[in-house]
């Protein structure tokens, strides 16, 4: 897959995988994101916890996105990146930009949204979640037909 293929990819979807190392061992997760296509960066949040604990630890993980038809028809993103966890202003204004997103990638595929993405504007600090970017260093697409 070409890169403007790849971010397509990245641009038309709203799971993906997360990768980071955590007591000397890979983990992977699964995660809500949204593709910046303005800093070419994934935008996510999460709770205060291991995976973010691992990733300030060490900050290099990798994200993975797939959309499987079936066994001979599949497109697949695997990509290389540095966590990079946003605080005050910034983290508020993310988490917007991660939560019109996500609306709009979840209607995109004629899903309802859910409850929780529509109240994230509206956090306060003391329940606000850690927001963070997923700086894209190197994006591989693979498809089969």
């Amino acid at each position: 897959m070409t890169i403007d293929e790849s971010t397509k990819l990245l641009a038309d979807n709203y799971i993906g995988r997360l990768g980071y190392i955590s007591r000397g061992r890979g983990e992977i997760i699964p995660i809500t994101y949204y593709y910046d296509p303005e800093q070419k960066s994934i935008l996510t949040y999460s709770g205060q916890g291991g995976k973010i604990e691992a990733m300030r630890k060490n900050p290099l993980v990798t994200f993975q996105v797939d959309e499987i038809s079936s066994l001979e028809k599949w497109k697949s993103v695997l990509l290389y990146g540095t966590f990079e966890e946003l605080e005050g202003t910034d983290a508020k204004y993310i988490l917007r930009l991660f939560s019109e997103g996500v609306k709009k990638a979840i209607k995109n595929k004629g899903i309802p949204c859910p409850d929780f993405i529509e109240n994230f504007s509206s956090k306060s600090n003391s329940d606000a979640p850690i927001v963070y970017r997923i700086n894209i260093d190197e994006i591989n697409g693979r498809q089969r037909d």
